[in-house]
């Protein structure tokens, strides 16, 4: 009962709170690809917050891998190219979307942005129909 209610709803209240946090005192929206973005082409000043916060994700992420190792278990039947090609196409489309389920989903839908409503309307659509054509075409766990 713990790990299946209590854990994800942990996760989910320390996003919303990093979200409100992200807002409160920098002004910004916690959109991890515009983040991501913003230090592969940083600007002057605009640089120290963005690797701040993606340092905590990655120090966040090895904190958990310590603590519960088997919460990071592979369970996809996919190739590793297949993988490489998906994380290059979620890329392209955070590109394309102007932003990512984290900076639409979470931020932009807890402002009312209809904008984000739509792109994570179309997100959710164009994820789960993925992996029905993946599911069909190549077979496999999903």
């Amino acid at each position: 009962m713990l790990e299946t209610v209590f854990f994800p709803l942990l996760g989910g209240v320390l996003i919303g709170l990093s979200a409100i946090a992200m807002m409160a005192f920098l002004g910004r929206i916690a959109g991890i690809s515009g983040i991501v973005s913003g230090l592969l082409v940083p600007r002057a000043g605009d640089t120290a917050w963005r690797a701040l916060f993606v340092g905590g994700l990655v120090v966040g992420g090895l904190a958990m891998l310590l603590a519960r190792p088997e919460a990071f278990a592979i369970t996809v039947d996919r190739s590793v190219g297949a993988v490489a090609l998906a994380g290059l196409l979620v890329g392209v489309g955070t590109r394309l979307g102007s932003g990512c389920t984290s900076g639409h989903g979470v931020c932009g839908i807890g402002r009312f942005s209809r904008r984000s409503v739509v792109a994570t309307l179309t997100f959710m659509a164009t994820g789960a129909l993925t992996v029905l054509v993946v599911g069909q075409l190549f077979g496999g766990t999903v």
